[in-house]
């Protein structure tokens, strides 16, 4: 019992994480995207994406491509990429 709480607690946290990440991705396309005085679909156009992408990722939406996502950010200079995480107690980087 204990073990499934431990593992619950643990995913709600990589959740909370998630969408932390989303929520700063969000707004870093959107100021990037106004310095640059472009419209959604004139952004959409220079990244090579779909128009649906730029909107989704400007508000947040969590049902994205990561090819898609880092098509766009490649217009600034930059990627997403896995990156590891902290060891737990035991050693392991698993859940």
């Amino acid at each position: 019992m204990q073990k499934h709480i431990f593992l619950c607690k643990k995913v709600v946290l990589y959740v909370k994480a998630y969408k932390m990440v989303m929520s700063r991705l969000s707004i870093f396309v959107k100021q990037r995207r106004k310095q640059l005085n472009l419209t959604q679909e004139e952004f959409a156009e220079r990244a090579g994406v779909a128009l649906t992408v730029i909107r989704k990722i400007e508000q947040g939406k969590d049902n994205l491509s990561l090819s898609k996502v880092n098509q766009v950010l490649l217009m600034f200079g930059h990627k997403l990429e896995p990156v590891s995480i902290k060891k737990n107690e035991k050693g392991s980087g698993e859940i």
